[in-house]
């Protein structure tokens, strides 16, 4: 009889619930046709806005930590293979060998130490912070269907007062139902209104704490692994002192020359040869001062005849052999150098001066374009006549110490490689 009781209770409680939702269901029916009035909140839904903008800003943090996190991991495991790439090659014999395989150790302890500390104070705290945020949200949904029955009841209310024939027992029943589900829906309706601002305002000293704690963390992390690298960096050093003879030399990046380069290069070789049976001597390569014409600058007062000063360019016996588009070019260079800054120049500087350079490294020039660099030379910077003739890690620029001495831009200037330099200007 028990069973069967129990199962009544059951059975009776399915049909409650079912007869309510389909009550609930013609209630917003009438609502969305305008049949019936809703009540309406306009605070309490400002404060659901506010809080689903919470749950989506936080749920966003989350997963961006956890990629943080990923990425932790990832450089973790990276940095301990090429400490055990370090470990492997570095010999027996050679100095610093047990310090560099300590360091590497500590390396290894720090990267999970950080990491470990960001899932504790970072990870763990957002998992708490929106561990509160499913229950809330079945609540005001909750809510939302308390308020349904609410108006339903008041509108059943309602109608039985308005009806013509009263039936004072059935209006008795409604009001009573009434009020139960009034009382219902206000008691869940001040708890969401007090903690849905409150769940809102928290969340500045949540982002305030969790950043610290992420920011105080890698600052910390980073102090250490400095610490580390100097260590790692002073038994290289002391390696290097003893195996000096054999120290790796910095090697450029080698020159690929442009299509349009090399067909100039071409046409002008070929118009530059001399006739058959012409005694005059081969044109000098590439890059001499010879190959192009010398610029010179007339910075005496004006003659009394009234001739214009100015920048000339004097014929050369190699000159009429350039192509037309590299004389274009090249004259277009000068004259808007020299007329661009008021017809004088800047005498202390090459034309189209962009910034200067400091060689790191001696480089030895493998062609005549090229310049010749010792460590320590200054190279200032001028850009190509034609753009499409730079190669890629290339610069063009003349030595400082040339330009000082000469002031003539093309019997100085040359191509350098840029690996080679340090910009300090």
């Amino acid at each position: 009889m028990a069973e069967m009781g129990s199962k009544g209770v059951t059975a009776g409680k399915i049909a409650s619930n079912v007869q309510k939702k389909l009550t609930r269901a013609q209630e917003k029916v009438l609502q969305k046709l305008g049949k019936a009035d809703e009540t309406k909140d306009e605070q309490f839904e400002q404060c659901v806005q506010n809080f689903n903008k919470q749950l989506t800003e936080g749920t966003r943090l989350q997963k961006d930590l956890r990629t943080y996190l990923a990425s932790v991991k990832a450089m973790h495991e990276a940095s301990k293979k090429l400490s055990e790439c370090l470990q492997e090659v570095y010999e027996p014999e050679w100095p610093g060998r047990d310090e560099a395989n300590k360091i590497a150790e500590n390396n290894d302890l720090l990267w999970m130490d950080y990491h470990q500390k960001l899932v504790d104070q970072a990870l763990l705290t957002m998992d708490t912070y929106l561990g509160q945020f499913p229950d809330i949200k079945s609540r005001i949904a909750k809510r939302g269907r308390k308020l349904v029955d609410y108006d339903s009841a008041r509108h059943h209310y309602e109608s039985l007062q308005t009806a013509k024939k009263k039936d004072e027992a059935k209006i008795a029943k409604a009001e009573e139902e009434l009020i139960k589900a009034q009382k219902v829906f206000e008691e869940m309706n001040v708890d969401l209104q007090e903690e849905l601002p409150s769940l809102w305002n928290s969340r500045v000293g949540f982002y305030v704490n969790t950043f610290q704690s992420i920011a105080g963390l890698e600052e910390n992390f980073h102090k250490e692994m400095s610490k580390l690298n100097q260590n790692l960096n002073d038994v290289l050093v002391s390696l290097e002192k003893q195996h000096g003879s054999n120290t790796f030399t910095v090697k450029a990046q080698p020159r690929k020359k442009t299509k349009l380069f090399s067909r100039l290069r071409r046409k002008k070789n070929s118009d530059s040869a001399p006739e058959k049976g012409n005694k005059s001597p081969s044109p000098p390569p590439d890059g001499s001062p010879a190959a192009t014409p010398e610029i010179r600058v007339n910075h005496e007062p004006e003659p009394a005849s009234g001739a214009s000063p100015g920048a000339t360019i004097p014929k050369s016996p190699s000159q009429s052999s350039l192509p037309a588009v590299v004389v274009e070019t090249f004259s277009a260079t000068v004259n808007g150098a020299v007329e661009g800054s008021g017809g004088t120049g800047r005498l202390d500087l090459p034309p189209g001066f962009m910034f200067k350079v400091q060689a790191q490294h001696d480089y030895t020039a493998t062609d005549t374009d090229e310049l010749q660099l010792k460590a320590g030379d200054v190279v200032l910077v001028i850009p190509f006549q034609n753009p499409e003739e730079q190669d890629e890690g290339w610069l063009m620029g003349v030595k400082e110490s040339d330009w000082n001495q000469h002031k003539e831009l093309e019997k100085c200037r040359g191509v350098f490689p840029e690996n080679f330099t340090e910009r300090v200007q």
